[in-house]
Formats: C-alpha cells, sequence, structure tokens
C-alpha cells in the first residue's frame, strides 16, 4: 500500500501569522465593541485577512468588509484596457469608504504588493493611473490623514514581493525568510506582542516629548550629496508610535513602526537632499532620488531609475512638490540592522530617517483636532492629494535642531541620536 503524500511545509509560521493579526486589531486599531472594519489586501494575503476577521469578531466588531487587489487583474488593464480607462478610478468606491469612515467605521489595510508589478508598463499610463486614483482616493485619505479614525497597515509576504527581496532563493524559502522579517519587525516573534508593543510605544513617547519640549524652528540635514534646512511648522507636535485619534481611540497607525514625526513648513524647506534608499511607489521603483528645493518647493528634481513616474508624481498638484512630513529614525532601528531592503515604504521608511511630499498630518500641530484647513495651511501645514515617504537617512547623516534664535543642538550624529 502507497504511503500517503506528505503536504508541503507551510513557510509562514501559522501561530505567528495568529498573532500578527491580534496585534492588528489590539494594537494597530485598538478595534471598538460594535464597530465596523474596512480592510483592503492583495489576494494573497487571504489566510491573514480570515484571521484578522476572526480577530475582530472577537473583539466585537459589527461588520467587516474587505476590498482585494489582484495582480494579474491589475496588468490586464495595462494590455488590455483602452487608453482613455487610464485616467478614471474608482471614486464610488472611495467616496463609500469616506462614508463608512464618517459613520465610524475603522480602516485596515494589509500592504505586500509586488514592487516591480509596473515597471514594464507605460510610465504614462502608470502616471495617469496613480493621479486619477490619487484624485478619487482624497475623501476617503483625508479621515486618515486628518487622523479621524483608527487606521492601521500591515504587511503579508506576498510571494512576488518576497521574490524581488531574497531573488537568490526559491520561492517557498523567499517568502518564509520575508514572513519572519515582517515577524520580528512587528514584535509577533517574542512571547508576549502586546506588551511588547507597550515598550515600544513608551519608548517612542520619550522621544517625541524631548523633541517637543524643544521647540525646534528647523532640522538641518547633512551628509553625502545632502544639505537640507527642513523648517518645522508653526505650533508643530511631535509625535510617534501609538497616537489618539480624533474618535477617541488610541491605535498604532502603522505596524512595524520607529519613527518619530512631525510637520515642515511648507514654505520653509531649503537646500538639496539625496535619498538613501529606492522609493517603491505602485508598482514602480525610482532610485537615486536627488531634488532640490527653493522657498519650500522642489524646482530641481532627477532619479537615475523611474525619474519620469517621479516628475509625473510632483506635478500631481501644487503641494506635491513640497513636505508634508519629516521623521527621525535611528539608523541602528531592528529593520535597518536586518539589512533586509524590503521595497516596501512601510518598512524602509522604519530603517532611516524620512520626508514625505504631499498631505501633512494635521494631528502633528499642537491642538491640531480643532484648527480648521485655513488655520493648518496659515501655520505651515500642506495640502496635496498624495502623500509619498522617502528615505533620507544613513549611518552617514548628522542631523541638528536649530532653535528660533538660530543656535543648534545636535540630533542624530552618524545615523543615531545624539
Amino acid at each position: 500500500m502507497n504511503a500517503p503524500l506528505q503536504s508541503a511545509r507551510n513557510p509562514v509560521d501559522p501561530a505567528k501569522l495568529e498573532k500578527l493579526a491580534e496585534v492588528a486589531v489590539k494594537v494597530g486599531l485598538q478595534l471598538q465593541r460594535g464597530q465596523d472594519l474596512v480592510m483592503t489586501a492583495p489576494i494573497a494575503a487571504l489566510p491573514l485577512v480570515r484571521l484578522i476577521t476572526k480577530q475582530a469578531y472577537k473583539a466585537g466588531a459589527g461588520l467587516v468588509t474587505t476590498f482585494y487587489a489582484d495582480e494579474e487583474a491589475t496588468l490586464a488593464r495595462y494590455a488590455h484596457a483602452p487608453d482613455e480607462s487610464f485616467d478614471r478610478a474608482s471614486d464610488w468606491l472611495y467616496q463609500g469608504m469616506a462614508k463608512a469612515f464618517a459613520g465610524g467605521a475603522a480602516r485596515l489595510a494589509i500592504a505586500g504588493d509586488n514592487p516591480m508589478l509596473l515597471s514594464s508598463e507605460d510610465p504614462q499610463k502608470v502616471a495617469r493611473a496613480n493621479r486619477a486614483n490619487s484624485v478619487a482616493y482624497k475623501p476617503a485619505l483625508e479621515k486618515i490623514s486628518n487622523f479621524d479614525i483608527n487606521w492601521n497597515i500591515v504587511s503579508y509576504p506576498n510571494p512576488s514581493w518576497a521574490k524581488q527581496v531574497f531573488s537568490d532563493d526559491p520561492g517557498a524559502i523567499a517568502v518564509e525568510k520575508l514572513a519572519n522579517a515582517i515577524f520580528a519587525a512587528s514584535r509577533v516573534d517574542v512571547d508576549d506582542p502586546i506588551a511588547a508593543w507597550a515598550e515600544h510605544n513608551a519608548n517612542l513617547r520619550r522621544r517625541s516629548a524631548w523633541l517637543n519640549d524643544e521647540r525646534f524652528a528647523a532640522l538641518h540635514f547633512t551628509g553625502p550629496g545632502t544639505d537640507l534646512t527642513v523648517g518645522l511648522a508653526d505650533g508643530h507636535e511631535w509625535h510617534g508610535g501609538a497616537s489618539t485619534a480624533k474618535n477617541g481611540i488610541t491605535c498604532n497607525p502603522n505596524i512595524p513602526t520607529e519613527e518619530v514625526f512631525t510637520t515642515p513648513h511648507a514654505l520653509r524647506v531649503e537646500g538639496h537632499v539625496s535619498s538613501t534608499k529606492p522609493l517603491s511607489h505602485q508598482g514602480t521603483v525610482i532610485d537615486n532620488i536627488q531634488v532640490r528645493f527653493e522657498g519650500g518647493r522642489i524646482v530641481e528634481a532627477k532619479a537615475s531609475r523611474g525619474e519620469e513616474v517621479l516628475k509625473k508624481v510632483l506635478d500631481t498638484d501644487e503641494g506635491a512638490r513640497r513636505l508634508g512630513e519629516v521623521a527621525l529614525v535611528p539608523h541602528s532601528s531592528p529593520i535597518s540592522a536586518s539589512g533586509i531592503l524590503f521595497y516596501n515604504t512601510l518598512f524602509d521608511e522604519n530603517a532611516s530617517c524620512h520626508i514625505a511630499l504631499g498631505q501633512c498630518y494635521s494631528k502633528c500641530f499642537l491642538n491640531g483636532a480643532s484648527l480648521s484647513e485655513e488655520q493648518i495651511r496659515a501655520q505651515g501645514g500642506n495640502s496635496s492629494l498624495i502623500h509619498i515617504d522617502w528615505m533620507i537617512g544613513s549611518g552617514e547623516v548628522d542631523i541638528d535642531g536649530v532653535r528660533a534664535d538660530g543656535s543648534r543642538v545636535p540630533v542624530m550624529r552618524k545615523g543615531e541620536w545624539a
């Protein structure tokens, strides 16, 4: 009699995946009893979607609704759709999401797309589709960027993403390596992830409190290819780790997170800066970015790869050439120490100090929840259809805090807290 075939070993540890789902709901969202949840995910992340859905209902969720994306369907559009398709987006869907958020729903996104998915497609079509999507997404994005709701992003080791990160390994081994890296960065490879996150959040709060006490007028970044002064918005406030949304729920928007961040002044950024890691933006990798700012606005931009897409991004609207965020991350962060280039902003931004083009976060102002859009603009907050983080920190970058009187305080030296 033939022996039964042994099933292939699951490269994604199911116990740790269950912990990630629990952390997403209990730490990332702090989902409340009776609260609805709107989730987006690639189809490949279905195992995590199911576990998060289970955890959400165990936490008392009212209704969990998930929208899926499929790489093959995305590529089919570029192969077969008429040209006018690329100037359209599903505005009805985003309007529905905005309505759900206005009604009290939480939002969770599972990241894991192939960072190179659209690298061989027409960059003009990619840029047009991205802009149409940004315009359509604005009603929902405003609820998120204004921190009206509790929201969270976690990741799943999509095989196509894993193969980009660990290109020399067979598929199952690449997935296993990426899964383990995600679990470590997300602090779910320990006995008590909830307690680990409580300790980590306390450390980030201490960093934020020091920066808020200093009340710097600007930050000055210097390093290879970088001499950049980032003025900070009037009445800015530093945040890091867990934050309380306008709905009163304290959540961790990003899992993982190693950053403390605030809002720059949209008109007070001067100098030049070079990226220190590639930026993966909606299926296109943009590498070796170099830009120059005058009066807060990017006036020159180039990249060794993806330059055409970068320039289209910068032309999205007036605010796309200005900064909406500046974030500090030590070079020795666990994600940086892993030595892995994830080609995923959620991870790579937590390995390096970074800046973000576009929309600012209103919560990064003193009493931000009570400020109008006009007041935020008057204090230097930027407005845009986009919010795109890219990495400018390394072990060779120094940062000084500049006070209003021009005196300086070391903030980071060689990428580490001074």
